[in-house]
Order: structure tokens, then C-alpha cells, then sequence
């Protein structure tokens, strides 16, 4: 009878920390539901900028929430700041560009005048003043390319890439340059046979400027044959590629030209500013895309570049 007793003892104590444990577990388990519901809470709020801290008191809550406030705090004043300073950066942009384009303007028209007034005038004179409209179409030039370059740079200019259809941009780039192409000897093949329905995402404007570049670039730096245009429809991305048969770049520029105005003592007698390369680089990256050189000296160069499908 005892020995029942016992038993039946043993029993319910062992019942009782059975329901204990379970209980323990419970509670434990609240109170860990309880705190992620709350962090939750705390870090919805930091991201829809409400966030206060809301408890006062030695807690490690209340710790938390001052940490997180304290954070959150630093992290708007940087924000600001790097608002402040873009707005800045654009205000000096739009400054420079405004203040150079009138004396610009000026001196090119005031040539353009001398020139109907001294057609008279002596064959060194009227060389002059082509010289002197030329280096002022240069300046305007370099101007325009370093401002378009600043705003890409500073994130003030923002590209909008779209689902955009390929083939028209390769007709533009035929209507630009084939003139241009012609008039020095050269041949621009551009080869696109059955890629009609072909698209990928990209800003159109921009990605006009820089595919110009690397086709302008061809023809500049080539002497004898042309330059050859193909588009590559792949899985993911489509590629243009843009081949010539100038002197080639070696193997140790060909990691050096993408740099900003970096240019080739092989062609320093030419012109150019080192930019070109440099801003097709920066408005590939803006879309997604990327760009690939494959050039062997005395063989010509291949650009490829790749613009995202989707």
C-alpha cells in the first residue's frame, strides 16, 4: 500500500514538471514571438521614417530603442548632407554649363560674321578665322561632353532604360556615320538580317551616344578598309559589336582605354579628348550593360558592347 503510494506520488510529481517544462516552454516561446514582433515593429517603423523611441527605462528594450534611434539619427543626417551636397554639385554643373555656353555662342557667331565680312580679305586672314571657329567648336564640344559627364557621374542624370527594339538605333547609327565613312574611303557594313523583332532594355538617347562613340572612334582611327557592325542576339543579353581594321591597341592599353581622358601615344597626333570611351563605359554600367575590347596590334579592335534583354 505504501509502495502504491509512492508510485502515485513519483507520478504526479513527474506530471507536474512535465506541465511545468511545457508551461516554461510556452512562456518562453511568447516571449521570443513577443520580442521578434516587436524588433519587427521597431524596424518597420525605421523604414517608413516613423520610428520614436517609445519606452524609457533601464530595459534592454529601452537600449535597443535608444541604439536604433541613435542610428537612425546618423543616418539622416548623412542622407541630408549627401542631398545637400548633390543639389550643390548640380547647381555648380548648371552654372558652369550656363556661363560657358554665352561667351561660347558669342564667339562662334562673331566668327561666323568676320567671316561674310573678310571674304575679301587675305587667304591668311580667312585661315585664321577658320582656325579660330574650329578651336571655338572644339571648346563647346569638350564643354557639352564634360557636363553630360559630370551628371552622369554625380547620379544628377538618371538613365530610363526600356524594352526598346534594337534595329532602329543600328539604322540611326548607319544615317550618322556612312557619311562620314564615305567621305574618308571607308566602308560601314552593318549587318542585322533577321534580328527585326529583336529588343532589350535600354535608354535610347544614351545608348545612341555611346554606341556613336565607338563607331566614330573606328572611322577616326582607321586608314584603309571600314568598319563592320553586327548584332548578337544571346539569352540573357544582345551584343553590338563594332569591328574595324585600324592599327589594333595592345594588349597592355586595352585595360587603360577605358579610362577618363586617357588617350594612346599611337594617336596623340589626332584628335580626340579621351573621353568617348570613358562616357560609353559609365552609360552601359547605368543600363545594366557592359562593354568588352578584343584588339590585336596591326589587326583592328572589336567593341562589344551588351545590353540586357529584360
Amino acid at each position: 500500500m505504501a509502495d502504491d503510494r509512492r508510485a502515485m506520488i513519483i507520478l504526479i510529481i513527474g506530471i507536474a514538471c512535465l506541465l511545468g517544462a511545457v508551461l516554461l516552454v510556452i512562456v518562453d516561446h511568447y516571449k521570443v514571438r513577443h520580442s521578434l514582433e516587436r524588433m519587427k515593429r521597431m524596424l518597420e517603423a525605421a523604414i517608413d521614417g516613423t520610428f520614436r523611441e517609445s519606452v524609457f527605462s533601464e530595459s534592454l528594450y529601452s537600449a535597443l530603442e535608444s541604439r536604433m534611434a541613435e542610428y537612425l539619427g546618423t543616418l539622416e543626417i548623412s542622407a541630408r548632407k549627401t542631398a545637400e551636397e548633390k543639389e550643390r554639385i548640380k547647381t555648380i554643373i548648371a552654372d558652369i554649363s550656363h556661363q560657358t555656353k554665352t561667351p561660347l555662342a558669342n564667339i562662334m557667331l562673331y566668327t561666323e560674321l568676320l567671316q561674310e565680312q573678310l571674304q575679301s580679305e587675305s587667304d591668311e586672314n580667312r585661315e585664321n578665322l577658320e582656325l579660330l571657329a574650329d578651336q571655338a567648336q572644339k571648346l563647346q564640344f569638350l564643354v557639352d561632353m564634360l557636363v553630360r559627364l559630370s551628371r552622369l557621374e554625380t547620379g544628377i542624370l538618371v538613365l530610363q532604360p526600356k524594352k526598346t527594339a534594337v534595329l532602329p538605333l543600328l539604322s540611326e547609327m548607319e544615317r550618322a556615320f556612312g557619311g562620314k565613312a564615305r567621305e574618308k574611303g571607308l566602308y560601314l557594313k552593318i549587318f542585322s538580317e533577321g534580328m527585326e523583332e529583336i529588343t532589350a532594355c535600354f535608354d535610347l538617347k544614351w545608348t545612341k551616344e555611346a554606341l556613336g562613340n565607338l563607331i566614330d572612334n573606328a572611322i577616326k582611327y582607321t586608314e584603309r578598309g571600314g568598319v563592320t557592325v553586327r548584332l548578337k542576339n544571346y539569352k540573357l543579353f544582345i551584343c553590338i559589336e563594332v569591328t574595324d581594321t585600324g592599327g589594333g591597341i595592345s594588349e597592355e592599353e586595352q585595360a587603360k582605354i577605358f579610362g577618363r581622358f586617357y588617350r594612346s601615344l599611337r594617336v596623340a597626333d589626332q584628335e580626340g579628348l579621351g573621353i568617348g570611351l570613358y562616357l560609353t563605359r559609365e552609360i552601359l554600367k547605368q543600363e545594366s550593360g557592359y562593354i568588352k575590347v578584343s584588339s590585336k596590334e596591326g589587326l583592328g579592335a572589336t567593341f562589344s558592347i551588351y545590353l540586357p534583354v529584360d
